[in-house]
């Protein structure tokens, strides 16, 4: 089973948080609050943080953005992950995706069903890499935020965290590009 490992220093990741949401404000994101909350407890940098509508292209954009940006290693998003005609975060991650983290759907929909069962099947969050960055896109629920996080991110974001972890893979991300 997986463990941390205390003889490794722990490396702390710079994390931005994207909200998708054609209402919310700041002030009233508590998606947001909690991933941002979680992450800073646990010794990681919010490198950047803000809100965008419901829009395909507006997500893509931001996503893009941020991993243009040296200063950004992992991006999570929150909202816009369910089957309504809104709900186009998934589509937005795909489009930056160089590749996709398949499994992290899958364990997500296993946490989700110890919680709130087979309405788990309605969630479709999300994993990939792009740009040497990770992304991964959440339900804009806090609960689901929180499992997320507590389940799955805050263990493969710690370098420490046996028998292997997203953080210590990072310089390996982009190892295509340096071919010749």
């Amino acid at each position: 089973m997986s463990r941390i490992d205390e003889s490794k220093d722990f490396i702390p990741v710079r994390i931005a948080v994207l909200t998708v949401s054609d209402t919310r404000q700041l002030s009233e994101d508590r998606s947001g609050d909690t991933l941002v909350g979680r992450l800073e407890a646990a010794g990681h940098v919010l490198a950047d943080r803000t809100i965008v509508q419901d829009e395909r292209a507006l997500i893509s954009e931001q996503l893009r953005i941020w991993v243009a940006n040296p200063e950004i290693d992992v991006i999570i998003s929150t909202g816009g992950t369910g089957l309504t005609g809104r709900d186009v975060t998934v589509e937005a991650h795909r489009d930056v995706y160089e590749k996709e983290i398949e499994a992290f759907g899958t364990v997500f929909t296993i946490v989700s069903m110890k919680k709130i069962g087979t309405s788990a099947v309605q969630s479709r969050a999300t994993g990939g890499v792009a740009g040497g960055t990770y992304l991964f896109a959440l339900p804009g629920s806090p609960g689901a935020c929180k499992d997320a996080w507590d389940e799955i991110l805050q263990l493969q974001l710690d370098y420490r965290h046996r028998p292997c972890n997203f953080v210590e893979i990072f310089p390996r991300l982009d190892e295509h590009k340096r071919r010749k």
